[in-house]
């Protein structure tokens, strides 16, 4: 790759920074998948000087060992640093042009990527002023942009709008980190890959779908944050919308970043808007002995917070391959594990000959230990006809011999820079999305009599959790 390259890492001195993008930018120079005329400029508001900028990345990386060490010499030499004056309108921008214009030799082009690793209210003015002073007008340009994006239907339409003057769809890479997952970019070879699960996927052979991603640890200090976004918006919205439009898409005509968005955003058209009577939600309390806090002990959330902290709510796909299917979509924090699944549950087998069989599943993990299992029955050995449930296993760490697992970060920046945006969020994705969860995000905050039921930080979630999901026919 030896096109002339620039990412302005704007956030340069952050925790998204710190713990995602310096790591993920280094593994791939150390893989060789960087552009040879590729830089790297910080550009924050925080004061510091080329020296301090390596010791700050080089806290953020992998060392261990004298040859990491060297690679990280060489990959430092790529890497400047742009102190921004906040009082200076315009200048700084002029000056991260001019650094940027100073890597140009002739008259060739240069592509540049801004990471926008900022708070998502500053989204519009920062893009107004690099399109303003640092468009690249015989280069490609591009900003990358976090979730959330907006934080309901309107919102997300206003910040697109505001957006669209200055920068195109074709020019804005939307991250979803998820989409960056090993597991999650194997689904689509797992569905379109395998006949025998083609041949099963609809509603005449699968039950239910269950897709969660729950955490065992709580809101860790950031509870101020996360009492104006909650779980809904953090995970709901967004990363198991993801995973629900790829399990329930259509085989897209190729692989390509339109067919495959366009396949994703039409699925999800099809989702109606979620309902109260369909959903449950709670709210972590402390754990039954005490250790662990609950959230309103955070001092940085209201004693009368709403914010619900775990929600289980169920959709359904109006369309004949997915009619009557439930899709149970939950997701919590302070929960007993951490975990990110699928759990495809077949309908069970006739009676007439076998008897105490149990649902067939295919299960994806995305994480931890990424794996794909299938349940199913088999004789139990012995001279009786008796059935007993057994598993074919396809976890990674034992089927592949030290599988190089990348980073979700690596993947989608790589993506960036070749100009791929099959896996960056499309406005259309976005909006259709936001149409499903908008309705119910309004009644469970607008409406004071709806208050998150109580669960035991390290618990399975509320009271009433197991009932309610096998109301939907869900099995353990």
């Amino acid at each position: 790759m030896g096109q002339n390259t620039v990412i302005a890492l704007l956030g340069a001195s952050g925790n998204l920074a710190a713990k995602k993008l310096y790591p993920a930018l280094f593994n791939l120079y150390r893989r060789g998948l960087l552009s040879d005329k590729l830089k790297i400029i910080g550009f924050d508001p925080t004061h510091m000087s080329h020296d301090d900028f390596v010791k700050h990345m080089k806290s953020c990386v992998d060392q261990s060992s004298s040859e990491l060490e060297d690679q990280f010499k060489a990959f430092c030499e790529r890497c400047s640093y742009i102190t921004i004056n906040q009082d200076a309108g315009d200048d700084s921008f002029v000056e991260l042009r001019k650094r940027m214009e100073s890597f140009i030799e002739g008259d060739e082009a240069q592509n540049r990527h801004f990471y926008m690793a900022l708070p998502p209210n500053i989204y519009v003015a920062v893009s107004e002023q690099l399109r303003r002073n640092c468009y690249s007008e015989k280069g490609n340009s591009q900003i990358i942009i976090e979730k959330p994006f907006g934080h309901d239907l309107e919102s997300s339409v206003e910040l697109h709008k505001k957006l669209e003057p200055n920068w195109k769809e074709s020019e804005i890479f939307r991250i979803d980190h998820y989409l960056g997952k090993e597991m999650v970019k194997n689904i689509l070879t797992l569905r379109f890959g395998n006949p025998m699960f083609g041949a099963l996927w609809d509603c005449n052979h699968i039950d239910n779908i269950q897709i969660s991603m729950t955490e065992d640890i709580g809101t860790e200090g950031r509870g101020g944050y996360f009492d104006g976004v909650g779980i809904i918006r953090d995970v709901m919205q967004n990363h198991l919308m993801q995973l629900m439009a790829l399990t329930t898409m259509e085989r897209p005509g190729s692989f390509s970043a339109e067919d495959l968005r366009q396949e994703k955003a039409r699925v999800l058209r099809l989702v109606p808007p979620l309902e109260t009577k369909h959903t449950l939600a709670g709210q972590f309390v402390k754990s039954g002995d005490g250790k662990y806090p609950g959230y309103k002990d955070d001092d940085d959330v209201p004693e009368d917070s709403r914010c619900a902290t775990f929600c289980t709510s169920v959709a359904y796909v109006r369309n004949a391959r997915w009619e009557g299917v439930p899709f149970i979509l939950k997701s919590g924090k302070a929960l007993s594990e951490s975990k990110t699944e699928i759990r495809i549950q077949l309908k069970d087998t006739t009676d007439a000959m076998l008897k105490d069989t149990n649902h067939n599943q295919l299960i994806i993990r995305i994480q931890p230990n990424e794996a794909v299992r299938l349940k199913m029955n088999a004789k139990m050995p012995g001279l009786e006809l008796r059935t007993v449930e057994t598993e074919l296993d396809l976890t990674y760490k034992q089927t592949v011999e030290d599988p190089d697992i990348p980073e979700a970060y690596e993947a989608l920046l790589l993506d960036a820079f070749k100009g791929d945006y099959s896996e960056s969020v499309s406005e259309q994705e976005l909006e259709a999305s936001w149409k499903i969860f908008t309705p119910l995000l309004h009644e469970l905050e607008g409406n004071k009599d709806i208050k998150p039921a109580p669960y035991a930080y390290g618990s399975e979630g509320p009271d009433g959790l197991e009932d309610f999901v096998a109301s939907y026919q869900f099995q353990k």
